[in-house]
């Protein structure tokens, strides 16, 4: 304990008098606050939302923040669509002459993202379409120019690389088992629908996916959207994913053998492939209900260059109400995951404030709907599209560790922008490291709010506590791999996931503190930090780049 002190206190005395603002009790003050029974769950269009909101801006009005909001206030207003396929419909496939019906949870799980009442396909040719990948800048395109128009895409999960041998010419080509974008089932979604297709089905194997198929089909058909002006347009009609043994039995039944098209589909020359004779069915009811939602949204304008401006960022909703546990609690407080997050963003506008107003404008968000699908932060930054070539940074907070202070940082998709150097430097002022991710092929720097602004270019670096066990002042490494193990096995989105008395938050206080110095150091020179070499985005962030 007294180790643990000195180091708090050596920290505390390199720190900036307004970095001191950041205060581990206020964030456990906030968190246990925001994961009370009285937000029941902070569910997107739910019961708790206008309480949480409430919370918020109150805090971001005390602080002597600005709007920046709808209308010059406060919110943003974030409408969603909630889908459900409904039981009681029919699909099936034909091969070799024999049409089979499949179950929808076992056989294959479907989902239409459009707001339309009756999906109808009738014998849709299936094409195998490798990965489904389009990466120019490494040489490589699955689709080669095929017509997917009225067809389904049959793809495989994560990158060409994955299951690279040595040797092999796509072997490090996508990262190896480090997972790229490319990897993401949303990628793949994405891809097709940019290349007409009607639908995809993305054949499931629990290594490449990094989960089993009980995760695939945990939603029971429900998924959920924003509101698009032509969602035709950016969604497939139907999508979803299909049993591995099915798809091996399906590719036989057509003259293929799957495994040997596994390996065509790991090199560049790969051309997509007809099923011969094999077609796909399905009729079915799709429900949908308008949610109406709010990402909240402060600021701090720019002293010099207020159109520049760097990004803070948690999500506020959680997963509400749900199933009873064994004692027969249903309200999932996502203390965790995000309370915390959501009290470091506030937090680290105090000590903003606290401080000389900046050259560049900082932001401030907490975003609704993360866990329906990123969908806050993505609906911001579609209708923000404009001014994202001119935000410098983006810092988010998701799922701060509580277990109390670390010599490090573990970070969520290392390698990929310059920021992470930059964090080192901070980090090493207190007398900290930086951890790679010890799990990049888990994808998590996909799967985190940050991702929206990422893909459209803004460097982002993504404070992550489950990513891995941080290397703890009492207890090291194995301390952190033990508070991760036991967080992620017992109440992650679960009704476990509360504020305890226990929890020690002057670990995710300094990191709160590392972000804030970092974002702090960007704020005034003209510095526009990139993406590393090799990175999806780098690409990206340069065409920006020319519309600043």
């Amino acid at each position: 304990m007294l180790r643990s002190l000195l180091i708090a206190s050596l920290a505390l005395s390199a720190t900036p008098a307004f970095a001191q603002e950041i205060s581990a009790q206020r964030l456990s003050d906030m968190t246990r606050e925001l994961a009370s029974d009285a937000y029941v769950g902070r569910a997107p269009g739910g019961p708790g939302e206008q309480k949480t909101i409430d919370f918020i801006v109150r805090e971001f009005q005390a602080l002597g923040l600005e709007p920046a909001g709808d209308n010059g206030g406060w919110t943003q207003a974030a409408p969603l669509w909630r889908f459900q396929t409904q039981p009681g419909g029919t699909f099936s496939v034909t091969a070799g002459g024999v049409s089979r019906s499949l179950q929808t949870q076992s056989d294959i799980r479907v989902e239409t993202q459009r707001p339309v009442e009756t999906v109808t396909i009738r014998a849709a040719p299936l094409v195998f379409v490798g990965y489904g990948v389009t990466a120019p800048e490494r040489a490589w395109d699955d689709f080669k120019g095929v017509d997917l128009k009225g067809k389904i895409a049959v793809v495989l999960i994560n990158d060409p690389d994955f299951e690279a041998q040595p040797g092999d010419a796509v072997a490090g080509k996508f990262g190896g088992r480090a997972a790229t974008y490319y990897a993401r089932w949303s990628y793949k979604y994405e891809e097709a629908a940019r290349r007409g297709a009607l639908g995809m089905l993305i054949v499931h194997e629990t290594a490449g996916a990094a989960y089993g198929w009980s995760t695939v089909v945990a939603a029971n058909g429900e998924s959920y959207d924003v509101v698009r002006e032509d969602p035709a347009k950016d969604k497939l009609l139907l999508q979803g994913w299909i049993q591995r043994d099915l798809a091996v039995e399906l590719f036989r039944q057509s003259g293929l053998d799957f495994e040997s098209e596994k390996a065509r589909a790991r090199t560049a020359a790969f051309r997509p492939v007809a099923l011969e004779g094999a077609s796909f069915s399905a009729d079915y009811r799709n429900g949908f209900t308008r949610l109406e939602s709010r990402n909240v949204l402060a600021k701090i304008t720019g002293a010099k260059r207020p159109d520049e401006s760097i990004l803070y960022a948690a999500h506020w909703d959680g997963y509400g109400v749900g199933p009873a546990d064994a004692a027969g609690v249903t309200i999932r407080p996502g203390a965790v995951d995000d309370a915390v997050g959501v009290a470091g963003v506030i937090e680290t506008a105090r000590a903003f404030k606290a401080g000389p107003t900046p050259d560049r404008s900082i932001l401030f968000a907490a975003w609704t709907a993360e866990e329906r699908g990123l969908l806050g932060s993505e609906f911001y930054a579609q209708r923000n599209a404009a001014d994202l070539p001119r935000m410098v940074a983006n810092y988010t907070y998701d799922v701060l560790q509580t277990a109390g202070p670390a010599r490090d940082v573990v970070l969520v998709g290392s390698g990929q922008n310059e920021l992470e150097a930059h964090l080192a430097a901070v980090a090493a002022r207190h007398g900290r490291t930086i951890t790679p991710d010890p799990k990049p092929e888990r994808a998590l720097f996909y799967r985190a709010d940050h991702f929206s602004v990422a893909k459209r270019g803004v460097p982002t670096v993504l404070f992550m506590g489950m990513s891995g066990g941080a290397d703890l002042v009492d207890g090291g490494r194995a301390a952190g791999e033990k508070w991760v193990e036991d967080y992620t096995a017992r109440c992650y989105h679960q009704t476990c996931d509360r504020w305890e008395p226990t929890q020690d938050y002057r670990g995710a206080a300094a990191d709160v503190r590392l972000a804030f110095e970092a974002g702090r150091e960007l704020a005034n020179p003209d510095r526009w930090p990139g993406w590393n070499a090799g990175s999806e985005f780098k690409p990206v962030r340069e065409a920006a780049a020319a519309r600043r």
